[in-house]
């Protein structure tokens, strides 16, 4: 990436600064101490271009935010656990929006599996294995290999995140499993989801919106986006869709749970990418006026 320098007059090739070069920021001395932490946090692929830098540098940084984003997100369940009564009504209210707008397929869909133990066990592995682990996978690939997608990739998720944790305060939703005619078909017949999704740290009345369905989408367009001239591109664009008929068989979501997790998840994506945008003009501002 190349800026010029503020000044007036005609500029030569030579006088601009390209800050993709290792000697323009060889040790990081243009930006104070304070300041350059900030700013490696938000883009670290600058710090990966650091003297004897290696491709983790600067990990342990992005794992506090990402850390501190987590307890935030998952400290929310103590404000909604005692939002029972409104979160079943909701979901009744939830209900009938759909039946309206016939998108009230849940029922129907829950009865298309129920007797096929194979079919419920593939879509309950894929409610707990093809979340969590796809995510982390992707951020520590995406760390590792493509330093722009990362910072994408992670801000959208704390964008969609702090969106969803709006929804879960101000409108709490049981999930259709929690109402009759529905079989809570992970809890019933699993134990390996209270290893990934602890039922202490759960937020139970968070159904709207879906950040599974949400939060996958976002590693199937990043991850699409980030591997190049490789059919394999196309095998994480799987992941949203496997997870939106997972949401549904399992009766963990309604319909429109997963409609506006994808929603939500699209609006952080492009949001996140102006924050990208604007982090790395304002990097580029400040090389050009060392």
């Amino acid at each position: 990436m190349r800026f010029k320098p503020r000044g007036g007059g005609a500029m030569a090739d030579e006088d601009f600064v390209d800050i993709s070069d290792d000697a323009a920021i060889e040790d990081g001395s243009i930006l104070p101490t304070f300041g350059r932490s900030v700013l490696d946090a938000f883009n670290p692929h600058i710090e990966s271009k650091r003297k004897n830098s290696t491709p983790w540098a600067g990990f342990t940084a992005q794992f506090v935010l990402i850390a501190i984003a987590a307890v935030l997100y998952f400290g929310v369940r103590m404000v909604t656990k005692e939002a029972e009564s409104a979160a079943f009504a909701h979901a009744e209210d939830l209900l009938r929006f759909e039946r309206r707008a016939g998108l009230d397929i849940e029922s129907w869909a829950q009865e298309l599996i129920i007797g096929n133990e194979a079919i419920v066990t593939f879509f309950n592995w894929v409610y707990i294995w093809l979340h969590w682990p796809m995510v982390l996978g992707a951020f520590f690939w995406l760390y590792r290999y493509n330093k722009r997608g990362f910072v994408l990739f992670r801000n959208a998720m704390i964008l969609s995140g702090a969106i969803g944790l709006v929804f879960f305060v101000t409108y709490p939703v049981a999930p259709p499993r929690f109402l009759d005619g529905f079989s809570d078909t992970v809890s019933d017949l699993s134990t390996s989801y209270k290893y990934l999704q602890p039922p202490s740290i759960v937020n139970k009345f968070a159904a709207l919106p879906s950040l599974h369905v949400g939060w996958n989408l976002l590693v199937g367009v990043v991850l699409f986006q980030a591997i190049r001239q490789s059919p394999i591109r196309f095998l994480p664009l799987l992941s949203p869709v496997l997870m939106t008929m997972a949401v549904v068989f399992t009766a963990n979501h309604f319909v429109v749970d997963a409609l506006m997790g994808a929603a939500i998840a699209l609006v952080a994506l492009y949001g996140a990418k102006l924050m990208t945008d604007w982090t790395e003009k304002r990097a580029g501002e400040r090389v050009a006026n060392t």
